[in-house]
């Protein structure tokens, strides 16, 4: 056979082969990756691109301007640990077991990231989850113990625990950054779930940023100084600002002299005294001047709320900002490394958080502030930039999203929804209603023990156990939570419609009062209260 016509066949079936293995790559669809980013208490008041004016949050505005932001985004629990049960199982607090702080987590119970593994993810979780026990899912874990420190945190990698040198935010963003380039698989679509501990309580600054709100007055929101006539329950709360907010722990004010004696100085001692020298040399810098002129005024009443107020902003939103940075560091990596169109990133927070409102820090509360939670989703190759959603999505719908996004089934007890349709903008039909429990009392910040429904306009809570009361809220004309109208006459109608919709939610997801009295006495058990 002539040489030259070997080698022109051979040519012919390399290029066929090339040809037709090209063609059976473009058919497999390419699996996304998926960054899910959620920090800890953050208000959605405290993104910029929720139009609050408060702050300013560029990278995270990011993630809306070229994807999706979420108006109406909601926990089940506003707390920290069962929220992220509810993320990572995708059911209910009542469903997966983790009702409160308290309760164990059971990881042997499934969940996305154990799904997307077994299905030829690599996956890794860094950062805060505040689930005992060894994170099941992940390839790779690096977690904070508990609450976790902002300086010299600790962090349990693959279940050996060490300490990084440093401040919380930055070293657990350099942690992610690090497995997505040098322990990451390249061959693999991954998951990482990076989660910051800020803005959790004590708003701990990083030094660059202690002056960035030095020079600003924050005016409180309307309601700052709430009366709470109508509410009992929201009356008896312990999260106060002016009665309930600890002046060393919490606002920093640990004077060198002693004078400044708190129920919590000395937890927060402990905590000043992981930073190093030079740490401390910038921290005393800035706080030092501010407790002398503290001292000096002897404030009182509603100067000292004001003031307590404006320190709590300055530090909650200064810690806010290294959690923005990191933000642009990941986004940066993505684009950088030719992943940004195919990388599904969310931000989202575990809950809401107060800001002032009805005098108030902290959560819990199925009011607005904490029951609401920020989302955004950036998808490059689905979702158009600047999309936005007004639809009542749940961090219930975080895990079958994710797992229709990967082509892989969704377990039928998974109790969310995929809102991936829904982003694309290709759901005609949407839930109406959401549900809402909290278990955590008797306990920390007295909130009473309640579970509740909210559709588009309308909100009834139940708040149970050591009282029997009832609240109804229209928030078209009350977005506050002000006014109950449940005794109302005018709205006898929707207060019973309402009832129709709790009882159908309940029902629906498998709530009862017989668990609530189950989940009561676990906890009652746990806490050592008689019962």
């Amino acid at each position: 056979m002539n040489k030259s016509y070997l080698v022109v066949l051979s040519l012919l079936l390399l290029s066929f082969g090339c040809k037709h293995e090209a063609e059976k790559k473009e058919t497999i669809p390419q699996k996304p990756n998926i960054v899910f980013i959620m920090s800890d208490d953050h208000a959605y008041q405290a993104i910029s691109a929720y139009g609050h004016g408060i702050n300013n949050t560029p990278n995270i505005d990011r993630i809306a301007n070229e994807g999706a932001i979420f108006n109406r985004g909601f926990v089940t629990n506003s707390i920290c640990a069962p929220s992220r049960a509810v993320m990572l199982t995708g059911k209910h607090s009542f469903v997966n077991g983790k009702v409160d702080n308290i309760s164990p987590f059971n990881w042997d119970q499934d969940n996305f990231a154990k799904t997307l593994q077994q299905s030829g993810y690599q996956t890794a979780m860094i950062g805060k989850i505040h689930l005992d026990g060894l994170p099941q899912g992940f390839d790779y874990s690096n977690v904070l113990p508990g609450q976790g420190q902002y300086y010299a945190p600790d962090f349990i990698e693959n279940g050996v625990k060490k300490t990084y040198p440093g401040y919380i935010t930055q070293v657990t963003t350099d942690i992610a950054l690090d497995w997505l380039e040098n322990k990451r698989e390249k061959d693999k679509p991954f998951l990482m779930l990076y989660h910051q501990k800020a803005p959790h309580r004590t708003w701990m600054p990083e030094e660059k940023y202690l002056t960035l709100f030095s020079d600003k007055t924050f005016d409180p929101p309307a309601n700052f100084f709430d009366d709470y006539e109508g509410r009992p329950a929201a009356a008896k709360h312990e999260m106060g600002i002016l009665k309930d907010m600890d002046l060393v722990y919490d606002l920093k004010m640990l004077d060198k002299e002693g004078d400044i004696k708190t129920r919590y100085r000395g937890m927060f001692q402990k905590k000043y005294d992981r930073m190093t020298d030079a740490e401390k040399e910038v921290w005393d810098n800035y706080y030092d001047p501010i407790i002398a002129d503290f001292k000096a005024r002897n404030l009182e009443g509603r100067e000292l709320a004001l003031w307590k107020y404006n320190r709590y902003m300055q530090d909650y939103l200064s810690t806010i900002q290294s959690v923005d940075d990191g933000v642009g560091e990941v986004l940066d990596y993505l684009k950088e490394n030719g992943l940004e169109e195919n990388t599904i990133v969310v931000y989202t927070s575990d809950q809401g958080f107060y800001l002032g409102e009805h005098g108030w820090f902290d959560k819990r509360f199925m009011y607005e502030e904490s029951f609401r939670t920020p989302i955004l989703v950036k998808y490059p190759k689905e979702i158009k930039a600047g999309t936005v959603i007004d639809e009542l999505v749940q961090n219930l719908d975080f895990a079958p999203t994710f797992l229709d996004y990967a082509g892989v089934e969704i377990s039928k007890d998974i109790q969310g929804e995929s809102f991936r349709k829904l982003v694309k903008g290709e759901a005609s039909e949407w839930r109406d209603a959401i549900y809402y429990t909290y278990y955590e009392f008797p306990g920390e910040h007295h909130v009473k023990r309640h579970y509740g429904v909210r559709t588009d306009r309308y909100k009834l809570i139940h708040f149970y156990y050591d009282m029997e009361q009832w609240e109804l809220y229209d928030l078209e004309k009350d977005p506050s939570e002000m006014s109950n109208v449940y005794n109302d006459p005018a709205y006898a109608i929707v207060k019973e419609d309402m009832h129709k919709q709790l009882e159908k939610m309940r029902t629906k997801y498998g709530d009862s009062d017989e668990l609530n009295k189950k989940n009561l006495e676990h906890y009652l058990t746990a806490k050592n209260i008689e019962h």
